[in-house]
Formats: C-alpha cells, structure tokens, sequence
C-alpha cells in the first residue's frame, strides 16, 4: 500500500538510512579533476631518462646548483625529455636515495622528433629545446649515405634547428664527392682525422648554444663528445668488418655542459641510427629552411611540388634564368633531393 492510499493528507518523511550505497571497493578517496597548483616548485633540466627515473639539474647557473634524481607524477601525461625544463617538488637535496617529482613540463622552444618509418606517424622524441644539430657523418668505414643525411636535415629543418655538418675519417677517404650532395645548403661543415680532429673550431661553433649530436652507428660521434667534454666518458666502439656497420655504444640520450674560456653551452649525445623515419614531417617547413626560394615560391601556383617536372614553378625558371644567382640551381638542386623523399 502506498502513502497515498493510507487517506493521510502529508508524505511521509524518508529516512536517509534506508538508502543504499555501494561502497568504494579501493578504499581511498574519489578522483578529482583539480589538480595542485605546486606554487613551492623548482625549475629544473632534464639531463637523461633512464628506466623511468629522470637526472635533473637543479638552480641551474645558480649558488646551489647540483644534481637530483626525479620520477614524474602520476598525473602528468607528458614524459619529459632530454633537454626539457621541467617544475619538480619533493626532497631536492640530491642526497643518496631521495627522489623528486616532476610536475611540470615548461613550454618547448623545439623539438627534433623522428618516427619508425615514414608511413608512421607516431613520432618518437629525441630532444627538447636544441637550436643546433650537428650530424657527424664518416667519410669511410662505415661509408657515408647521403640519403640518411638529407633526413637529418629535413627533421632539424622542420624543428626550426640549425644543422652543422662534420665529416670524420677523412685520412680514409676524401670527403669532397660526398660533400658535392650539398653544395647548395648554407651551413659550417667540418672535416676531421686521425690526430687532427678540430676541437677548437666546434667548439667555438657550440658556445652558447644547445647542440644535439646524431649519426650513423660507428662514425665517431662518441669520440668527438669525449674530446669536447672529456668528462663525460662515453664508450667507443668499432666497425665490424664484414658488415660494415657501426656497433651501438651509447644507449641513451645524455646532456653535459660543455666550458669553455669565452662562454659555455650544451652538448647532448644521442645513440646512433641507421634508419630515421619522417612520417610526422610537415613538408612546408622544408622550404621554409630556404628562405630565399621561399620568396619565390610565393609566385608559384597553387599546389605546386616544385620538383623537376612541377608546370610553371617559379622557383625552377628563376634559376634557369639566373634570377637566383651562380648558387641558384645547386640551391635548387638540394631542395629537390629533401622534397624528392616525400614524392
């Protein structure tokens, strides 16, 4: 029978008791989505990743700048990176078996990505917050391929970083045939020996900058890190003879701070490739890296390709015309070979 058959004139109070609720079955306490604001929080830089625990540099350039060891917190979706700055709270002092927490990750002025090949789109991020990258490529032993090092340059160019190019083992081979792939690209090439490696030279190209080093397996980039930052100790390896190929040494990407008299900068070692896919690539920051055929281009036609059969391009009648000066077509040349990738 219900209230209203009862003849009484008022609903019946309900007692709160009588309701059932389905108790939580973790025991802890319901979600949230407000977050702490973690005002009390440290800027840090992220030297290297390894397993989930996260080197950082604390009050960098600072009275009290030292090394801690962080995690990330539970709610950050974001995994920093070397080179990332990053907010962290927790025990800071650094001492044996403390951890901090990293928060945060600050905004990133570049990023040099590369994916498992070029029909992936899922990248893969290698540093945060370089402005130069300098590929080190071996004249011989293992021999330079001119492709991988059009897709170093095509992945700097659409990170907004400056390439600088060091060609190692020139006592093997001469490096100028190579070097003919690039003639119409503006950027500092360095050639290096045996016993003749040009320490001071790169070294003056790196001060007040933060400078990534990629390559081939084998090449002696790992060399050229420990003649620059002798502290940094990373492992060398050899070439296989049979192969050719390089043997990984170094299995992580690390940051050292490189000193100098006149200034200082940063050095961040990265494991060697022998692949790097482009799938993530805007195409467009391509030609942005030549800013001079970029203006021209402007008089090309919707859609245009400006590859050697693209109709009407602006760009290629102005270099047969000699609009774009001796340097033009070489220019021209290279811009073709970093587009030709993605036709």
């Amino acid at each position: 029978m219900t209230w209203w058959d009862t003849g009484e004139d008022d609903e019946p109070d309900y007692d709160e008791s009588r309701i059932k609720v389905r108790p939580n079955p973790k025991g802890n306490r319901p979600r949230t989505k407000t977050r702490p604001a973690h005002e009390d929080a440290q800027i840090a830089r992220v030297l290297g990743v390894d397993r989930g625990r996260y080197s950082l540099l604390v009050d960098e350039d600072g009275d009290n700048e030292h090394r801690i060891s962080a995690s990330r917190a539970r709610e950050l979706r974001m995994k920093p990176v070397t080179g990332d700055q990053v907010d962290v709270v927790g025990d800071l002092t650094g001492d044996e078996g403390t951890l901090g927490r990293v928060v945060r990750v600050r905004e990133r002025s570049t990023l040099l990505r590369r994916s498992a090949d070029d029909t992936d789109e899922v990248e893969r991020v290698i540093v945060a917050n370089a402005d130069q990258m300098l590929l080190v490529v071996a004249a011989a032993n293992p021999e330079p391929r001119a492709r991988l090092v059009d897709r170093y340059l095509i992945a700097a160019y659409d990170a907004g970083i400056e390439p600088i190019l060091c060609i190692t083992k020139t006592d093997l081979a001469d490096p100028d045939e190579f070097l003919k792939n690039f003639t119409g690209l503006d950027f500092p090439v360095y050639t290096s020996r045996q016993g003749a490696m040009p320490v001071d030279e790169i070294g003056a190209a790196l001060v007040g900058h933060s400078t990534v080093f990629v390559g081939h397996s084998g090449v002696g980039k790992s060399t050229l890190v420990n003649a620059l930052v002798p502290t940094a100790e990373r492992a060398t390896g050899h070439v296989n003879l049979v192969t050719g190929r390089g043997r990984h040494t170094s299995s992580s990407t690390i940051s050292y701070r490189f000193q100098r008299p006149e200034g200082a900068g940063w050095v961040i070692d990265t494991p060697g490739v022998r692949s790097f896919g482009l799938g993530h690539i805007n195409t467009d920051n391509i030609l942005k890296a030549f800013s001079d055929l970029a203006v021209v281009a402007e008089r090309c036609p919707r859609g245009c390709t400006h590859l050697p059969d693209a109709p009407d391009c602006a760009i290629i009648e102005a270099a047969e015309s000699g609009e774009l000066g001796d340097n033009g077509p070489a220019r021209l040349d290279s811009l073709q070979r970093l587009l030709t990738t993605f036709a």
